[in-house]
């Protein structure tokens, strides 16, 4: 049942990849994938996700709800615990990797998350060395990049962050998921800035 959930949330993956230019910019699918085992982890932001029904999108049903259909399955990030960035953010801000560390699958050129986010919650400016891609499945997310004015992204959109570039996120009235890809970099976890 669970390599099931991963292959059809793979599929969906390489479905959409291969249908975006954008994503196929940013990185050529990998030719390296390689199924590992997963550790569930579990976290508050999952049942919020898997009840959400303000994740809207035409585009993008079938990741969207592969992302969901994983989501118990899934080893959920807690990168920001032990910071002061607070209880309210670590109960409702869901990550969980699908090719990468703590994934089911691998590769030395990518790293493929899901990010979500419900409405109202602010994701505060950090940064990384690696180069990323934010690409919006569903629902809708004001982006801020350091050094350009903030944008409402919806399905479609893209937010690219060069390396180092600080950057955050903004839910208002409605919440998000996106597809966050990563290039080179893998070692270092985001930081606050």
């Amino acid at each position: 049942m669970t390599t099931d959930v991963w292959d059809r949330l793979f599929s969906e993956f390489s479905r959409v990849y291969a249908a975006t230019p954008q994503l196929q910019d940013f990185c050529p699918f990998p030719t390296d994938i390689k199924p590992q085992n997963v550790v569930a982890h579990d976290i508050p932001a999952r049942a919020l996700l898997e009840s959400d029904r303000g994740l809207t999108t035409r585009a993008y049903t079938g990741l969207r709800d592969a992302f969901v259909a994983a989501a118990r399955h899934a080893l959920w990030r807690e990168t920001y615990k032990g910071t002061d960035i607070g209880q309210d953010f670590l109960d409702r801000f869901g990550c969980y990797c699908l090719i990468g560390s703590g994934g089911a699958f691998s590769s030395e050129s990518l790293f493929a998350y899901v990010v979500y986010m419900p409405p109202g919650l602010h994701y505060p400016w950090h940064d990384h060395p690696a180069e990323e891609i934010y690409f919006v499945l569903a629902g809708e997310a004001e982006f801020h990049r350091q050094g350009h004015p903030s944008r409402v992204l919806r399905p479609g959109d893209a937010s690219f962050h060069a390396s180092s570039q600080s950057h955050a996120m903004t839910t208002h009235d409605h919440p998000v998921m996106a597809l966050v890809l990563w290039r080179d970099g893998f070692a270092t976890s985001p930081k606050l800035t």
